[in-house]
Formats: structure tokens, C-alpha cells, sequence
């Protein structure tokens, strides 16, 4: 399949190791959206020096839970790098039913959140306030990543990079191996945990292509 009409929404990238920026040497970013627009996706293995609950004080709201109160907020990305985007399982509102609806991916018509975009009918992304309101109460998603910043693709530029053997893409066999890969594995692990699922390791990298 061309390249140009693959759409790797949902799907974990992988720096390469010919990708030497430090920025994103070794980073896992787990794509968004992805499009003839562009692409954009939240590195997963970033941890920051900020705990979530200095990020809680900064806007003002105070955690209940003490149990993610020295959790990492993560970088992202370095595009917006003041704004929060929190990724989490898709949870559908307590009073809708989905049963027999199609949900599609980038749509917050069926989400609990204001904005929110739905991956692949199992992951969504959320931007907005409630959600962080949520989490200060206790009463957000119980699986969750929160980021500061985003990777951003302009059309055309991931494909272009995935050509030249800077990624490699990751589609994890089920939702329920994407979330333990996401929400329960240690950030230091992510990395193999996401080339596990093509049965490879790191060091196995530079004879594979950048896509799989």
C-alpha cells in the first residue's frame, strides 16, 4: 500500500534510530488524527519534571486524589506547549446509549466532555476544562495521560519522514494491548512495549522499514 493513503490514526510512532533530534530521539507518539490535512499525535514517554499537582495549582484547582498527585504531567509536543491534552479510554456520556451507532474518529458528538475527539471507537483525546475539573474531583477517566504540547505533521510531511526511515509505525493488535501500552506500562518501558508488538526490539531497528 502507497503511503499516501495510509492513515495511521491510532496508531503508535516510533522514532527510528537514524532520527537523532533529542527532542524526539526514542519517542513514542501515539497518533491523533491523520489525514491529506496533516497529522498530529501526543508523545507518550516524555515525562516532565512537573507533577500533576503543581499543573493542578497553576489553573487553580486543587486534586482530591492523592494518589496522582506526584504523577508526571508529559511533553507532548512542542507545538502549544501551554495547553493541556489529556488522553484517556473512550467512555461513552452515562445517559446516551451507543448501541448500534457508528461512532467516527476526530467526532465529540458522542463524548462526556466538551472537546474531545474519539480514535479508532476505544481512545479519546480531550482538551477541555471539564475534564481537568473531573480529575481534581476524582471523578475522571480512572486510566489517563496528560500532556502538555503536541507533535503536528503539515500534509504530506509524516509521509515524506516515514519514506526517509524516520518512523516506524505500530498499529497494536487490540484496544485492550494499546491501553496497557498508553495507561499501564512505565514510561521508560513504552518504547519496547510498542516494538513487542511487532516482535522486534531496539536494537533489531536499523534493518527494519519505517512502516509496518
Amino acid at each position: 500500500m502507497s503511503l499516501e493513503v495510509v492513515n495511521l490514526t491510532g496508531h503508535l510512532l516510533i522514532a527510528m534510530p537514524n532520527l537523532t533530534d533529542p527532542y524526539f530521539a526514542k519517542s513514542v507518539t501515539y497518533i491523533c488524527t491523520h489525514s491529506q490535512d496533516g497529522a498530529m499525535g501526543v508523545m507518550i514517554n516524555r515525562p516532565t519534571d512537573m507533577t500533576y499537582e503543581v499543573l493542578f495549582e497553576k489553573i487553580n484547582l486543587t486534586l482530591s486524589n492523592t494518589h496522582i498527585l506526584q504523577k508526571p504531567v508529559l511533553l507532548g509536543g512542542p507545538v502549544q506547549p501551554e495547553r493541556g491534552f489529556i488522553l484517556h479510554p473512550f467512555e461513552a456520556p452515562p445517559e446516551s446509549s451507543l448501541e448500534g451507532a457508528s461512532i467516527e474518529a476526530n467526532s465529540a458528538e458522542n463524548s462526556q466532555w466538551d472537546s474531545s475527539i474519539i480514535i479508532g471507537e476505544h481512545t479519546s483525546l480531550t482538551t477541555s476544562k471539564d475534564i481537568l475539573e473531573a480529575v481534581a474531583n476524582d471523578a475522571g477517566p480512572q486510566m489517563m495521560l496528560l500532556s502538555l504540547g503536541y507533535a503536528g505533521w503539515t500534509p504530506g510531511q509524516l509521509e515524506a519522514e516515514i519514506a526517509q526511515n524516520s518512523w516506524l509505525s505500530v498499529a497494536p493488535k487490540t484496544p485492550q494491548a494499546l491501553h496497557k501500552i498508553l495507561f499501564e506500562t512505565p514510561h521508560e518501558a513504552q518504547l519496547e512495549a510498542a516494538l513487542a508488538e511487532l516482535g522486534v526490539n531496539y536494537a533489531m531497528l536499523s534493518d527494519v522499514a519505517g512502516h509496518a
